[in-house]
């Protein structure tokens, strides 16, 4: 159906739709001009077209963090985290993928934002798009690609300086993606290191619920110190450490955690680290990971016209190996062990454990 017409000789959705009144332009130049008052001062204003690699022409209705965070959840490479480990291959119904990690990370990373008058649109883009440069296979593709890229693969820099480049994203929120990781260097924004907490707070208390639901570890089982700070169900985790990040942050004027709770995460995250990363299956997981992802990239490099766009270096060399490693680290863990299989006839029992194609 078309919907409902109307004297106006509009169509509606609904019939006797609610009525709105008159509708008051909102344009990119008035949130500009309001971002000066409602803000903090130390937040991140957004000027124009923003500072790109390629400048470009202001949009009239959206801002520049806008239109970034909207080039993110339309790109291909933000779709495929759908596709991505978090913690366990092929996850259940019910588990994290990559995908939804980065809704999370998001939604936590917003709540700070919002509580603190910082710019919501940068942090969502932020968040959105930090974890676009990860490989198949979780964490272990790191380890996977480091030997081929100089100076190592890290999936915070890959993802900005590769992966998202071609959406031209403002400097601000590639500067808050490539150093959201705590061993980077401190994002030059106030709302890059709000993504850098909520991040951290996202997966420690998500991929906890989510081992729990296995049956890998149990709630009575985390340490006093984190049972008796933020309980043992997400909500209030998650609840209880955004509180101590505002409380911490109206308190010194930067943003950071309060010291009990900061401690109370620590531990969280080396318990999940002993019981859910670093447990023996997990471990075995990444070792099947490596072997694979390696040998899918040294299998390219070597027969670069087997890339989407063709050959474009000699097989073997540098240039060849870089662009393996960005085919084959786009690729979500289906298409990784489809492609493994394919082209390495690679052995049904060798894939990482967890994978759900026909043996």
């Amino acid at each position: 159906m078309s919907g409902h017409g109307h004297a106006d000789d509009a169509q509606h959705a609904h019939r006797n739709p609610p009525l709105l009144g008159p509708v008051p332009t909102w344009t990119r130049t008035d949130r500009e001009a309001a971002e000066a008052t409602t803000l903090a001062p130390g937040a991140t204003r957004a000027i124009g077209g923003g500072h790109r690699h390629v400048p470009e022409t202001p949009d009239r209705v959206r801002t520049c963090f806008e239109r970034d965070r909207d080039r993110i959840l339309h790109a291909a490479a933000f779709r495929r985290l759908a596709g991505k480990t978090q913690v366990f291959v092929f996850p259940d119904d019910h588990q994290r993928t990559r995908l939804t990690h980065a809704l999370e990370v998001a939604q936590v990373a917003t709540s700070l934002a919002q509580r603190l008058r910082l710019n919501v649109a940068l942090t969502e883009a932020i968040a959105l798009g930090h974890d676009c440069g990860h490989g198949p296979g979780g964490h272990a593709s790191e380890d996977a690609f480091t030997p081929y890229i100089a100076g190592g693969y890290d999936h915070a820099v890959w993802g900005a300086d590769v992966v998202l480049r071609p959406l031209n994203l403002c400097a601000e929120t590639l500067d808050g993606i490539r150093n959201h990781s705590w061993s980077r260097p401190a994002p030059a924004t106030p709302e890059g290191e709000v993504v850098a907490w909520a991040d951290r707070i996202a997966y420690v208390c998500h991929d906890f619920e989510d081992a729990v639901s296995a049956g890998i570890v149990r709630p009575d089982e985390l340490p006093p110190l984190v049972r008796d700070r933020c309980g043992t169900r997400r909500s209030r985790q998650i609840g209880a450490f955004v509180e101590a990040v505002v409380t911490a942050t109206l308190q010194t004027g930067t943003v950071a955690m309060a010291s009990d709770s900061a401690e109370a995460l620590a531990a969280f995250r080396a318990f999940d680290y002993e019981r859910i990363y670093l447990r023996p299956a997990s471990v075995g997981q990444a070792t099947s990971v490596i072997a694979m992802l390696q040998a899918l990239v040294e299998h390219v490099a070597e027969h670069p016209r087997l890339l989407p766009d063709g050959p474009t270096a000699e097989p073997g060399s540098p240039d060849a190996l870089a662009a393996a490693v960005t085919w084959v680290g786009g690729m979500t863990d289906r298409f990784a062990c489809q492609q493994a299989i394919t082209l390495l006839e690679w052995p049904i029992d060798a894939l990482p454990g967890g994978v759900d194609l026909p043996r």
